[in-house]
């Protein structure tokens, strides 16, 4: 599952112009509307409360990054307050695409208003019990903060799934079952005991304090991703999603595969604006997936590139889904610097997709569409210039000015946004011979969407940031992470090999991201990631916790598999959204999104394995020489580009198992590049299975589809 970091809804805007809506087009709308912003269809004054709801949220949030000195837990409960009548107004509890609801029924109205007055009592409460108190809850504080930790896994369950509430209330058990170990047997003089925890002291750690629902991830949720989502909602609304689309295809359309390439290219573009993979799928694949299918890719391949290319936009610096500004928060490091450090990576990750397609289109014999079809780039490029704008504030800004906060930055592109929006919108009036107050009307209107849809997609993040505080706060009150670790360090301690042991370590930790990725929304899965699995590594590993430096390849190391959770069957949400466009099989085009993405698995042994990757070296961010980053890249790039060609039995020719075997070697060589002597061996692994493919002959290949004339 992915984070809804870039709104969508049934606006016919959606769409490019002269395009009519497919059935598949609207399942996956239906797909996205039920899994992220809410499967009902109000009317009437119901409608109407539903937007009053959402504009206001969206002002508050601009009212406290303008003044900046808004009260942490104020500033915090307001915004799971807002979540809370969202949820309960726009999320059914049974969502079933294709027969949306279009009333809100009594229950919901009683658990959206229970909610909601959960968090207007502690902001009102939270200043007695932390002064008055002294932190001691009274038998009212411990009702209420019952009812909210029972409201919000019953909201979470609506919003995003059934996974993150049975997890919480394990860890609640646990924290409730007394002074126990983890394990019984050998294993058990070696685990970290608790001496158990009274329903009061749970209810004090989860509803009182900033160490648990009201933590660092709902902190960030409220301060930073919601300034973000509101830039990508209105950036979208004034027409910058199409037009990125249309200049990568008139780009990359006429090569061979030019669609899908395309798709990897628009993606990317959208991925600077947008964390959310499955509404990416449904923006992009619209048009990307039916060009795909014209020159010769299958329904599966076409759908599959779409999610690929899709889940990777979490991967692209600046916006990066919410999960890496709590990246930045837990290792206390300044977001400017974690977005230079990721970007390497994600380059490298759509590179190395452009290649994947590149090898499909090859295997397949295919060409790309006719230059009579393509946008014209100059053209798209002059229509639409001044997008860069904001964009080019944005992302100069972020990199060259350390005094501004990120979400103040993203507050003043949001405001130079609006005046573009009512400013387009007066032009086009003029231009279509309407009058100048009809434009600007037009304009506001566009503004009232764009806050409606950003709204919409903050409540499952505002939510799941507040579900995983539950973990969180569960595990420091009972230290269960290094039982955990214990666990696993017991476990990898059958490898006497430092080095395989920490390929193990982390093996078993891509597991359990990859597991829980199947139920959970990226932030979700990266908060519990690091949490719980991120400290084994850095104990096996010998890091320096004290150094954000060190860690952080650890951190981007769940992270990177928390998002290939988005194409992992069965649960892949993308999937069903790219195959109910293109009208393949979903899990079918899941299986084949994942084989696209193990490139994205082996980027991930790299970064952590060869921190310089992230631009760390002797332990400092930043700290790499221009020259070695290049050569870095290089070859890190060449090593995906092998490991993909190997997974997908495919270079010049088919491969055979002997040349798929050298492939991997050679990949897998070039996991740390360090050694010259070994990275030329490497290249010559390539080079020789290259020319005895050329050597070889042309092998029976299959009959090409027909392409595009």
């Amino acid at each position: 599952m992915s984070d809804p970091t870039r709104p969508i809804s049934s606006d016919p805007a959606l769409s490019p112009p002269g395009h009519e809506m497919t059935e598949g087009e609207k399942r996956a709308l239906e797909i996205v509307e039920a899994a992220e912003t809410g499967g009902r269809k109000l009317f009437g004054w119901q409608a109407v409360l539903v937007t009053l709801l959402a504009v206001a949220w969206c002002l508050y949030q601009m009212y406290a990054t303008q003044v900046g000195n808004v009260d942490t837990v104020t500033l915090r409960a307001t915004h799971l307050g807002f979540a809370f009548a969202l949820a309960y107004l726009v999320f059914p509890f049974r969502k079933t695409p294709g027969a949306p609801q279009t009333r809100v029924p009594w229950y919901d109205w009683i658990l959206g208003i229970g909610a909601t007055l959960t968090a207007a009592y502690l902001i009102r409460q939270y200043p007695d019990i932390a002064n008055i108190q002294g932190g001691v809850l009274t038998s009212t504080d411990v009702w209420v903060g019952s009812a909210m930790i029972i409201l919000l896994l019953l909201t979470a369950w609506r919003t995003i799934g059934i996974a993150m509430p049975i997890v919480a209330m394990v860890f609640m058990l646990y924290a409730l079952t007394g002074p126990r170990g983890l394990i019984h047997g050998d294993l058990g003089p070696q685990l970290q005991l608790h001496a158990g925890a009274t329903w009061p002291q749970v209810v004090g750690q989860l509803f009182a304090n900033t160490e648990g629902i009201f933590g660092t991830g709902l902190g960030v949720s409220a301060q930073i991703v919601f300034l973000f989502v509101l830039f990508g909602a209105v950036f979208d609304k004034l027409g910058a999603g199409e037009w990125f689309m249309n200049v990568a295809q008139g780009l990359l359309g006429g090569f061979r595969g030019g669609p899908a390439k395309a798709s990897v290219l628009s993606s990317a573009l959208n991925g600077i604006i947008s964390g959310s993979a499955i509404s990416n799928v449904v923006t992009g694949g619209n048009i990307t997936i039916g060009t795909m299918k014209r020159v010769g890719y299958s329904a599966e391949k076409a759908g599959a590139i779409e999610v690929a290319s899709s889940s990777n936009g979490q991967l692209m610096p600046p916006v990066m889904g919410a999960a890496a500004f709590i990246m930045a928060q837990n290792l206390n490091i300044d977001y400017r610097a974690l977005i230079v450090a990721a970007a390497i990576p994600a380059f490298l990750c759509y590179g190395a997709l452009l290649v994947v397609t590149h090898i499909e289109a090859l295997k397949l014999g295919l060409r790309g569409l006719p230059r009579s079809e393509l946008p014209r780039v100059r053209k798209t490029l002059v229509s639409g210039w001044y997008y860069l704008i904001p964009l080019g504030y944005l992302l100069g800004t972020l990199t060259l000015n350390p005094e501004a906060t990120p979400e103040r930055i993203a507050l003043n592109t949001v405001y130079m946004m609006l005046a573009m929006m009512v400013i387009q919108e007066a032009w086009l009036a003029r231009r279509d011979g309407r009058t100048l107050g009809r434009g600007a009307l037009d304009g506001l209107r566009k503004i009232v969407e764009a806050f409606e849809g950003a709204a919409r997609s903050m409540v499952g993040i505002a939510v799941a940031t507040g579900a995983a505080g539950i973990i969180v706060g569960i595990v420091t009150i009972t230290g269960l992470g290094f039982g955990l670790a214990d666990i696993v360090e017991n476990v990898a301690g059958v490898f006497t090999n430092p080095f395989v042991k920490m390929l193990a370590v982390l093996f078993m930790a891509q597991l359990i991201a990859l597991i829980l990725g199947m139920g959970l929304p990226t932030t979700a899965n990266y908060i519990l990631m690091s949490a719980l699995i991120v400290p084994i590594i850095v104990k096996i590993a010998g890091l320096d916790t004290g150094n954000p430096a060190e860690l952080l390849p650890a951190h981007m190391f769940v992270f990177y598999f928390g998002i290939m959770a988005d194409s992992t069957p069965p649960v892949a949400l993308a999937a069903f959204a790219a195959a109910a466009i293109s009208g393949g099989n979903p899990v079918a085009t899941g299986i084949q999104a994942f084989q696209y993405e193990l490139r994205t698995a082996l980027l991930a042994y790299m970064m952590f394995f060869n921190p310089q990757l992230l631009l760390i070296q002797d332990g400092k961010l930043g700290g790499v020489p221009a020259g070695e980053a290049v050569f870095m890249v290089i070859f890190a790039f060449i090593g995906l580009v092998a490991f993909s060609a190997a997974t997908l039995r495919f270079l010049h020719r088919r491969t055979n198992p002997v040349q798929m075997l050298l492939l991997l070697v050679a990949s897998f060589v070039l996991i740390v590049p360090t050694q010259l002597v070994w990275n030329l061996g490497a290249l010559a692994l390539i080079a020789a299975v290259y020319f005895w493919q050329k050597a070889a002959g042309r092998a029976e290949p299959p009959t090409p589809l027909p392409s595009a004339a």
